[in-house]
């Protein structure tokens, strides 16, 4: 059997998927119990009464087309949450499978995880050579109820790429054993090449991407799972049908004009030349020992009074994530890079009185 499809939950291979309304926008829609008429101030193509198509094939084209992959290949989500979350619910059976995750990493691998009853591995990113993974440890800790194995490159909350060579022995080794999960949210800020081109060479390996980051879409949740045409079908029979709001469609179809995608362009030249400004700007305060190298859009820093930072920066109108809770990271911030005015202002904060 395929392992995509063997790896999956029977349960999930099983089920039928969800028959909603037929998408026919041509004909007046009297077979989705819809409400004839739009409410007050929507300004929505569609209409708000009408639920919106699933799997909006414009989007799902377009999405395509940015990541460079066929659309048999792409599901659209509520951002990459959303994913996770779908991927848990396909491969993970509750008490009995698990994530394998290289930590400190993006809290949501773990929380869908806990949420669908299944249990965490977890492979310590090397902080002595700058957070990276070693592909053996994580080999030596992969156990057959391993079902997935999230990457995330670069990763959140070191702000990291991991290395190239590192991912593709992964792949390679792990190849029909699980499915390895690359989350490259960030791959934007790096200027690095998206792995999408290994889609092809190895089944099992699924790409996250999120218009949250680059293109400034946060609010509007939208995310893709990239993955083998078997893997996406599968995630369409656990995808609620209606997954997506019109305005969110809407909202991200604008964005992904050309005109749009070459403005964003812009501004994310101007945001990674402000992440230098920012970086220069904390090494010189007294309250931060560390500003680690960044390819995202946020800065790590180990702090030597990371209260005191908290407190200024509050004091001064700005707010940063406090990181250490985390075992890995116990004199750790994270602050996202602002503009030149947000940037100052949290800077002047830091200032001796």
């Amino acid at each position: 059997m395929n392992p995509i499809l063997s790896l999956a939950r029977p349960e999930i291979r099983a089920i039928q998927p969800y028959s909603h309304a037929a998408w026919l926008p041509s004909l007046t829609r009297l077979h989705a119990n819809e409400a004839p008429w739009r409410p007050a101030g929507d300004t929505t193509h569609a209409g708000l009464n009408r639920y919106p198509e699933p799997q909006p094939r414009a989007l799902i084209r377009r999405l395509a087309e940015l990541y460079g992959v066929p659309e048999s290949s792409l599901l659209v989500a509520r951002g990459s949450d959303e994913a996770i979350d779908l991927l848990s619910r396909i491969y993970l059976r509750a008490g009995t499978d698990c994530i394998l995750q290289c930590s400190p990493t993006f809290g949501m691998y773990q929380m869908a995880a806990r949420i669908q009853g299944a249990d965490v591995v977890e492979v310590p990113l090397d902080r002595a050579h700058g957070w990276s993974v070693d592909p053996e440890m994580v080999l030596a800790a992969w156990r057959p109820t391993v079902k997935l194995v999230y990457l995330c490159s670069p990763n959140n909350p070191t702000a990291n790429l991991l290395d190239v060579g590192a991912l593709e022995a992964l792949c390679k080794a792990l190849e029909g054993k699980a499915i390895v999960v690359i989350d490259e949210a960030y791959i934007e800020w790096s200027r690095s090449a998206s792995l999408t081109p290994w889609l092809s060479r190895y089944p099992t390996l699924a790409i996250l991407r999120t218009l949250s980051k680059a293109h400034a879409l946060a609010g509007a949740r939208i995310g893709a799972l990239l993955a083998a045409p078997e893997l996406i079908q599968l995630a369409k029979r656990v995808i609620p049908p209606y997954s997506l709001a019109q305005p969110t469609v809407e909202a991200a179809l604008h964005a992904l004009e050309p005109a749009e995608i070459a403005a964003s362009q812009v501004r994310l030249d101007t945001l990674l030349a402000e992440r230098e400004y920012l970086r220069r700007g904390l090494e010189a305060s007294p309250l931060v020992e560390k500003v680690w190298p960044s390819d995202t859009n946020f800065l790590l820093i180990d702090c030597r009074d990371a209260d005191r930072f908290m407190r200024e920066s509050i004091a001064g109108g700005s707010i940063v994530r406090d990181l250490r809770a985390n075992p890995a990271l116990p004199r750790s911030l994270r602050v996202s890079v602002g503009t030149r005015a947000e940037n100052n202002a949290l800077l002047a904060s830091l200032e001796p009185a």
